[in-house]
Order: C-alpha cells, then sequence, then structure tokens
C-alpha cells in the first residue's frame, strides 16, 4: 500500500508518461475491484463509522463521568445533611456515584420518612449492590460492538482477500499465463480488503482495552463509595447520640442538627 500511495512525478522509459500513482493509482486500483471486494469493503466502512461512534461517545462520557464523580464526592463529604445531597444529585447525572446514591436514599427514604437513623441496614446494603451493579453495566454499554467489530473485521478483510487471490488465479487461467495484468485486479482487491480490515479492527481493539481498564476504575471507586455511605449510614445511631448532649424532655431534640442524614 505504501507503494501505490507514493507520488511520482518522473516518466518512465522513453519519455512515456509513468503509470499513475499515489491517490490516483489508488483510484485505478478501487475501480478495477469487484463486487465482491466492494461488498466487503462497504461492510468494513459502516463497522468503522460505527465504532468511532462509540469510541467519541465512550470519551465525552467518560470524561465527564469522571469529572462529575470527583465533584460529587467532595460534595457528599462536605455536606451536613442527606437532604442537601440528595437536591444536589440532578447536577451529576452522568457521575455513577450519584446515581448509587439516588437509589440508596430513595430505599432509605421509604424506610424513615427521610429523617433519622434507619431501622434495617440490610436492605440498604442490596440496594446499594444493585445500584453498583447497574451503574457498572451502563458504562459497559455498547462494548461488545467494540470487542465484535475488533476481533472480526480482520477475517473480514480476510474474506476479501481470499476472493481476490480467486479473481487472480482466475485471471491467469484466462489469459493462458501469468501476466501482471491478469494477475493485478484480484492482487489489488487482495490488498486493499486486507489493510481495510486492518484499519477498522486496530482503533476498535485499543478502544476496547483502554475503556475496560477505565470500567475496572470505575468500578473500584462505586464498591469505595458504597462502603463508605453504608459505613456513614451504620454510624448515624451513634453520632446522634454523641453528638446531642443530656437535656430535659422539653428541649431534647429529635435528632443531632449537624447529623449527615438528617
Amino acid at each position: 500500500m505504501a507503494f501505490f500511495l507514493q507520488a511520482d512525478s518522473g516518466t518512465g522509459s522513453g519519455g512515456a508518461p509513468a503509470p499513475a500513482l499515489g491517490f490516483g493509482a489508488l483510484a485505478n486500483m478501487m475501480g478495477d475491484i469487484g463486487p465482491i471486494a466492494i461488498a466487503v469493503l462497504v461492510l468494513l466502512l459502516i463497522a468503522s463509522l460505527y465504532s468511532w461512534m462509540v469510541i467519541l461517545g465512550k470519551m465525552s462520557a467518560f470524561k465527564k463521568a469522571t469529572a462529575q464523580s470527583r465533584r460529587f464526592i467532595r460534595a457528599f463529604r462536605k455536606a451536613s445533611r442527606l437532604q442537601e445531597i440528595a437536591a444536589l444529585t440532578g447536577e451529576y447525572s452522568a457521575s455513577p456515584l450519584a446515581q448509587v446514591f439516588e437509589d440508596v436514599y430513595e430505599t432509605y427514604r421509604r424506610q424513615t420518612g427521610g429523617s433519622g437513623p434507619p431501622r434495617n441496614l440490610t436492605p440498604l446494603e442490596r440496594t446499594a449492590q444493585t445500584a453498583a451493579s447497574e451503574a457498572v453495566t451502563a458504562l459497559e454499554r455498547r462494548m461488545t460492538w467494540l470487542a465484535t467489530i475488533g476481533s472480526t473485521s480482520p477475517f473480514v478483510g480476510l474474506f476479501g482477500t481470499v476472493m481476490g487471490v480467486v479473481e487472480a488465479f482466475h485471471g491467469i487461467a484466462t489469459a493462458g499465463g501469468g501476466s501482471l495484468k491478469a494477475v493485478a485486479p484480484g492482487i489489488a482487491e487482495a490488498l486493499i480488503t486486507t489493510a481495510a480490515g486492518l484499519f477498522v479492527a486496530v482503533p476498535a481493539v485499543v478502544a476496547y482495552n483502554q475503556f475496560t481498564a477505565r470500567i475496572k476504575i470505575f468500578a473500584s471507586a462505586i464498591d469505595d463509595f458504597c462502603r463508605e455511605l453504608l459505613n456513614s449510614l451504620e454510624e448515624m445511631p451513634v453520632r446522634a447520640q454523641t453528638q446531642a448532649p443530656p437535656r430535659a424532655p422539653a428541649e431534647m431534640p429529635r435528632e443531632a442538627e449537624r447529623s449527615l442524614y438528617k
């Protein structure tokens, strides 16, 4: 392919113009390929466009999720009441941590009415586990398409290669000899489809590996946040007792004023 893409402004022997090289030669080769190779190239083009759409979308989504997760965890640790955090989750809709918090808070609100320590931590733990699993699943959406495109595109290109070789042998049989003119169209099909398959597969495989590593980091951060949230919920009764000093029954507050989960 490098040979066909080289530019050459010289002339051939005897002063005749040299054969067209560069993109002109590639265009001539594309004009000589058969319908099977064209179908292979169209299929690879569709796969490439879709894979790049997924890649660019994932890059944007992961960047936004990372930035919003950092801001949300800072807001979570600075907040003095649970309702304050719940009111802010709409601003961090792209953060998987905020999604986990929303689900856990909804279970907590149904259990306690929105104030006071939780009566039973087991439902909250199950909700946190389910929410974490759903958040990771959302991050993994359409990742299988990248894996599929990355693993199958070389074989689709290889199919075009095989058909190009078949076309080259057919040209030899038709011409009655192995001249370059007889085998050139088939060899061109083989080279172009092979290169196209690799061109589609390599970015998809690289992106899949990078995104998989990012998702593992997100999953670890989600698990850490779930433990932090559940630990805070579990410490609520102790915190309420230690923060509020004993008073007369008429002056006793219902819960600690600075409790995180009021």
